[in-house]
């Protein structure tokens, strides 16, 4: 898709998988902002808002697309009432805006939310953080994730964390024939907040852990958890039980595949497969994938229900342990059917998308 916006103030995108796709050209900031929104059919979309540097537009937009799609499968087979949506500003450079420079960007981003009425509800991804959707909230109200002290449900990551827990308790259940972590080794790419969290969350059920970043600082966590240290162009080929990618997606590719040396892979980053066909290239070679959708949902059930919803905390807690349920859900589906656990995912999502419910079996 080549789009030329850079001169104008705003344009809609026809798109047929897609609500409504719209770039605007940021009065104070310069800077462009796309709004994808995938489905509204359970509820109003919901999903990050992700500040990055792109090398062309349509690079942005094609993000954009991909990403609130994604968003639309996991809050329904999170059991939202919500579709899915992604805002993505397109940075010229790699060098983020910072001080009276982003407050203008984070103004034109509110600003742009706010002309959907409500249609889209932002949070943070990457580039973005619980201090900037306070910022967003300052010219919109639909905004999620703001800090403790602002009145939001504050850092995600945890929440994150906690529902990738779950996952891998599905998975080992699944693999294993037991749910039981203690004793397993789990290889975790990426130690950011999420991947921190998932690999102290792992430490305290008793796992093995090696791990890896591309930040030499990280060093010091592996040091805390006693984990082994893996250089990170080495970590996909670590001989674990259960690969964990945390960090950015498109990990999983047919020249990365061929690489594991594990019985499953199942982490929190977001679009793990560079390609929907590389799921079956896993599934050729005996590798279980749980689908990041339904694995990385624990943040945006938490913030909704926190911000939204005024779930009580033991009712967050059910649903975010319910992730385990939703991926053995999955699993049977895909050993039924003789499909891949992504296909399966897919089929769920579209039900409930379409019928409102996910089925029991």
């Amino acid at each position: 898709m080549t789009v030329a916006f850079q001169h104008a103030l705003s344009v809609t995108i026809p798109n047929p998988s897609h609500e409504l796709v719209q770039v605007v050209r940021g009065p104070r900031s310069g800077f462009a902002i796309c709004v994808a929104i995938h489905s509204t059919a359970l509820g109003p979309a919901a999903g990050g808002c992700r500040i990055a540097h792109y090398t062309d537009p349509s690079a942005a937009i094609a993000d954009a697309l991909r990403l609130s799609a994604a968003m639309t499968e996991k809050n329904a087979l999170a059991g939202l009432e919500h579709g899915g949506g992604k805002a993505v500003v397109a940075l010229p450079t790699a060098a983020r805006p910072t001080g009276a420079e982003r407050g203008e960007l984070l103004h034109d981003i509110g600003d742009a939310i706010e002309s959907l009425g409500g249609r889209y509800i932002a949070g943070p991804d990457v580039g973005s953080s619980p201090v900037d959707m306070s910022v967003l909230g300052e010219r919109t109200s639909y905004v999620c994730c703001r800090p403790v002290e602002d009145g939001g449900s504050g850092d995600s990551s945890l929440h994150t964390a906690r529902g990738t827990l779950a996952a891998l308790h599905a998975v080992a259940e699944e693999i294993f024939g037991t749910p039981e972590l203690a004793g397993r080794t789990f290889g975790v790419i990426g130690l950011g907040a999420v991947g921190t969290h998932v690999a102290r969350l792992l430490h305290q059920a008793g796992a093995r852990l090696v791990v890896t970043d591309v930040a030499p600082a990280a060093r010091d966590v592996a040091e805390e958890l006693g984990a082994s240290w893996s250089e990170p162009g080495d970590a996909l080929a670590a001989e674990v039980d259960i690969l964990v990618p945390a960090a950015l997606g498109g990990l999983l590719t047919p020249e990365t595949v061929p690489q594991l040396r594990c019985a499953a892979v199942a982490g929190p980053a977001n679009n793990q497969l560079d390609q929907p066909a590389t799921a079956k290239l896993l599934a050729e070679r005996g590798i279980l994938w749980a689908p990041d959708v339904a694995v990385s949902a624990g943040g945006v059930i938490h913030a909704t229900g926190v911000e939204l919803r005024r779930e009580s905390e033991d009712r967050l807690s059910e649903r975010i342990d319910g992730i385990a349920g939703t991926l053995r859900q999955i699993f049977d589906a895909a050993r039924t059917r003789q499909i891949t656990p992504a296909e399966a995912a897919a089929e769920l999502a579209w039900q409930r998308t379409h019928t409102g419910r996910l089925s029991e079996g």
